[in-house]
């Protein structure tokens, strides 16, 4: 069986649901197929060594298949999905999922076209779909393949399930479900971009080569700004634009949508829609809050009803994860707390995961050739053409490798003067100070590293859907695609080493600018010295990031926590100022899978970091204005603040005030 003989026999099908894409057909109705589609179904299921199955889902564009297993089939109305197993047949790769832990696992209907006129059941088949058709459960059927959903709509039209049928309920009271929710009230003015634009600007994607719409965008300030800039941006709000269309778009932002929505189902019903609309990338956002914060307000559903009588539904960062993995069956990327990509251009999800973990080469200035008596005919070829060499070396410099005929603008004319690009490399390397390009070849080499770390804790992307550029750097930079991947799986698993964790850190306190390091317990950085740490410490701190997404401006210093498997992140009120006060704490436990934060909304309660010139290198253009502040501040006030860990600003000013002394800038003044 080939992809076109597969693809042709399926569109030929006259049985089973047709879909647009795909056809569903239960394994009892193969027998009245073609012969060879028949025959290869149960060969492939027989070859994964699997019997599990009912259904099979064959899709009409690809070569590729699944199968589906629904036990309760022919004795359950609306059976509920129990596993899958995706099979791509063109790269003979497969994908298990299993339902049987799901609280929402997808369910079937209108069971009658999955099998033949002939079998037994289909006459009662149609009964159930006929009754659910009158009853109107099928009138919005974007959201009804999945069992909450599906008991939810059941339920509002005033039914309930006894034994498999619908029943008129006898009592239908309404409860809570009538309080009367003023969404309109979530839609806040703003006066810059939202949360998640922002990431869409950071990450470039708000250069003009992207079409964007914006599904819930409340009084519409982002598409303001997004048009001031001559950007292809347009959106849709219930409340404040509700006439305008829903256009399919490259990147579409759901932004605090999904927790204002109090209704689970209108809830599903956004994120598929915005979904569907996507071409390329879905950026999804919600808010964030630990229980203590949730606490305080009335609670209704799954949410809460805050004060101005709006619905909000927080979050934890895990939970929404799931929600979007769950409903979408794709992966979603954390890109910052409550901030996450989904992408449908896998491709473009990849430049995106690389380009996370890459460093850019930053150099003053080209070293100067050498002079050698070897090659003295290419060394004059070299002289003659001096801005074109350097411009070779440069891109050698900046991929750490040498570069194809396709990634060098000027690579016909370099090839005519020398010839090929590895003899025009190995010319340059007698001429220029080597150690420039063994360096920068390592640290190519340990980006790539640690994106292949990463890219371990989903599902691992094959060779194939891996960009051109980067399959050039697999086989330059590691031979192969298995031997990346094995050292990338090594790294990940040595972050889980004590011994060697405490050592990396011992030798970072040594290498960095600046750091701290609490022996056996801890080492503390500032953000900017994230990407000079050891290779293992980076994996360490990007496995915890993994949970996270991506540092946003506000984090200052990063603690990691030697013996706990743990990474602390804190933000300052201003990090410039001589002593800065603590604002957020957030500390990701990864062995528990979990993200506590802790905001210190009163000003008085929040810490303040003291000898902070431990953490500016020396050649900070603060740092003996720092250094000579701390000093004095211990002279004054003795070295035991300097050590208490649990002094506040209270406390710290009331000390000062104690001293009769105050802050000014980087000077202490007598009061």
């Amino acid at each position: 069986m080939n992809a076109d003989l597969f693809k042709q026999l399926v569109c030929e099908l006259q049985i089973g649901k047709q879909l647009p894409d795909s056809v569903y057909i239960h394994k009892d109705s193969l027998s009245e197929i073609n012969n060879k589609l028949s025959a290869f179904i149960p060969a492939v299921a027989s070859a994964l060594k699997t019997d599990e199955w009912d259904l099979v889902k064959l899709y009409k564009r690809e070569f590729r298949l699944s199968l589906l297993s629904y036990p309760s089939f022919y004795t359950d109305s609306y059976p509920v999905l129990h596993q899958s197993i995706n099979v791509d047949l063109a790269k003979l790769t497969h994908k298990k999922t299993s339902y049987h832990q799901s609280e929402n696992p997808p369910i079937l209907h209108r069971k009658e076209t999955m099998i033949s006129s002939s079998n037994q059941y289909y006459e009662h088949f149609k009964n159930i779909t006929r009754e659910g058709e009158e009853a109107g459960l099928y009138k919005n059927t974007r959201i009804i393949g999945f069992k909450k959903s599906w008991e939810n709509i059941i339920n509002k039209k005033g039914y309930e399930l006894i034994d498999g049928r619908l029943v008129k309920q006898s009592s239908f009271t309404l409860s809570d479900e009538e309080i009367r929710i003023d969404r309109h009230k979530t839609a806040i003015v703003r006066h810059e971009l939202s949360a998640p634009m922002k990431t869409l600007a950071k990450n470039n994607y708000l250069n003009g080569d992207y079409s964007i719409f914006d599904y819930g965008c409340g009084r519409g300030d982002d598409l303001r700004e997004l048009k001031a800039h001559g950007l292809d941006a347009i959106g849709w709000d219930p409340n404040f634009q509700p006439d305008n269309d829903k256009i399919s778009s490259d990147i579409v932002n759901l932004g605090f949508v999904l927790n204002v929505i109090e209704d689970q189902d209108e809830r599903l019903e956004a994120l598929i829609g915005a979904w569907e609309l996507c071409e390329q990338l879905l950026i999804v956002s919600v808010m964030l809050a630990n229980d203590s914060f949730i606490a305080q307000f009335k609670p209704y559903k799954d949410g809460v009803i805050t004060s101005r009588n709006t619905f909000q539904k927080y979050y934890a960062q895990s939970e929404i994860k799931s929600y979007i993995e769950r409903n979408l069956q794709d992966e979603a990327i954390p890109v910052a707390p409550g901030i996450f990509y989904i992408f449908k251009d896998k491709l473009l999800e990849q430049e995106y995961l690389q380009g996370k973990y890459k460093r850019h080469h930053q150099w003053q200035q080209l070293t100067s050739p050498q002079t050698l008596d070897s090659k003295e005919k290419a060394k004059l070829v070299v002289t003659q053409h001096e801005a074109l060499f350097e411009s070779f070396w440069n891109s050698c410099l900046e991929l750490g490798r040498i570069p194809s005929n396709e990634e060098f603008e000027y690579s016909e004319e370099i090839r005519q003067l020398l010839g090929s690009h590895k003899k025009v490399f190995n010319t340059l390397r007698e001429l220029f100070d080597i150690t420039e390009f063994v360096k920068a070849e390592k640290r190519r080499k340990e980006d790539l590293l640690l994106y292949f770390a990463m890219g371990l804790f989903e599902k691992r992307k094959p060779y194939t859907q891996q960009s051109e550029a980067l399959k050039r750097d697999i086989k330059a930079l590691f031979g192969d695609y298995k031997t990346a991947l094995n050292l990338a799986a090594d790294l990940l698993f040595a972050i889980a080493d004590i011994d060697l964790i405490n050592t990396q850190c011992e030798k970072a306190n040594q290498q960095l600018p600046a750091s701290l390091l609490n022996k056996g317990h801890s080492l503390i950085l500032h953000r900017d010295y994230i990407n000079d740490l050891p290779l293992l410490l980076r994996v360490y701190v990007g496995a915890g990031l993994q949970m996270y997404g991506e540092l946003d401006k506000e984090i200052d210093l990063v603690k990691i926590h030697i013996t706990s498997g743990k990474l602390t992140l804190t933000a300052y009120d201003n990090f410039e100022n001589s002593v800065p006060f603590l604002v957020e704490r957030i500390k990701i436990k990864m062995a528990e899978q979990d993200i506590d934060f802790f905001d210190y909304v009163n000003e008085k309660s929040r810490p303040p970091l003291l000898n902070k010139h431990i953490f500016l290198s020396k050649e900070h253009q603060l740092y003996k204005k720092q250094k000579s502040f701390d000093n004095r501040l211990i002279k004054e006030m003795g070295e035991s603040i300097m050590i208490d860990e649990h002094i506040n600003r209270f406390e710290f000013e009331k000390r000062l005030m104690e001293c009769k002394k105050e802050i000014k800038l980087y000077s202490l003044y007598s009061i």
